[in-house]
């Protein structure tokens, strides 16, 4: 019994040594979500406080209120305003986005050249790195209703220049597209690798029984990655209400609130701007409760209708 104990130590032993660069390595990630993810959950309470910056979190300054913040918003005359339209938005990049990249990876895969096909992975990748303050001014410049090239194109048409980003009803077009342009290239790279791994020898066999190259996408590279686009779907859908902050809060104005006031943008006014801490926290917090039984729901209908899921 002690050999086999001894055994198993040195094993052990054994296995750290060899896999002691892979440690190091988790360090930096592990540092990351515990810092930047895991820590910040402690603010959390606040959205059951009447909390006071500088206060510790709890502090007798920083008084317990329970559940009257969610209340306050839920009682809030445009909370239903803020949800819809902070759900259109996330079921419409959805709806755009997530097929786009897929199509994208379709199609790089049947390019046969390998130095085409190298440039134009390269190029779709490239708008993912530009930040969202660029591209928000790119729109600005392009859809600028004196001088924007759009507005210029149209006019030279015999059309009447549109004041595309001051249009409620244009917002949600500007904001999911300029969206697709800038990631379908990154995310189109996961369903890339997931391609690259099928075996070529179903193709060619395939070829051999008179497919053609429409067919096999059908046949073979959609079944074959199927897996692979239902992890990434349900992943999708539980970020599905964390609807970009940053480019909403670049792109609206009071005009346009109407389509383009959502759940992070009010939190963002009530936190730092009306010194809300405590309700600001108390919206972000109901978002995110919201997104993860959107996560959990749809990995439970995965797992039922298809037998793949997340767990």
């Amino acid at each position: 019994m002690q050999n086999k104990l001894k055994l198993n130590r040195n094993h052990w032993k054994h296995q750290l040594r060899n896999d002691l660069p892979l440690y190091i390595m988790l360090i930096i990630p592990l540092a990351y979500f515990i810092i930047f993810c895991y820590w910040p959950m402690f603010g959390l309470s606040i959205a059951f406080q009447n909390y006071k910056v500088g206060q510790p979190f709890f502090s007798e300054a920083s008084r317990w209120v329970g559940l009257r913040w969610f209340e306050q918003f839920l009682n809030y005359p445009f909370a239903g305003r803020l949800v819809r339209n902070t759900v259109i938005l996330g079921v419409y990049s959805l709806a755009v986005t997530f097929p786009l990249a897929i199509l994208l990876a379709l199609l790089l895969n049947e390019i046969q050249h390998r130095r085409l096909k190298k440039f134009t992975t390269t190029l779709s990748f490239l708008p993912y790195f530009i930040s969202t303050t660029v591209i928000v001014g790119m729109l600005t410049n392009f859809f600028n209703v004196n001088d924007g090239i759009v507005n210029q194109a149209i006019e030279a048409l015999g059309g009447t220049p549109i004041d595309f980003m001051g249009s409620a009803k244009y917002f949600r077009h500007l904001y999911v597209f300029s969206g697709a342009w800038q990631t379908v290239g990154f995310n189109a790279v996961v369903f890339s690798a997931a391609i690259a791994g099928i075996d070529p020898g179903l193709y060619e066999a395939a070829y051999v029984d008179g497919s053609t190259r429409v067919k096999n996408i059908y046949l073979i590279t959609l079944p074959c990655i199927r897996s692979t686009i239902i992890v990434m779907f349900i992943l999708r859908v539980g970020s599905l209400l964390n609807v970009g902050f940053e480019k909403v809060i670049l792109m609206y104005s009071e005009r346009i609130y109407e389509t383009a006031d959502v759940l992070s943008t009010y939190s963002y006014r009530a936190g730092i701007l009306d010194n809300k801490w405590g309700y600001s926290t108390a919206i972000g917090l109901m978002n995110s409760v919201v997104n993860l039984i959107l996560i959990v729901g749809a990995n439970a209908l995965s797992r039922k209708l298809s037998e793949t899921s997340l767990w």
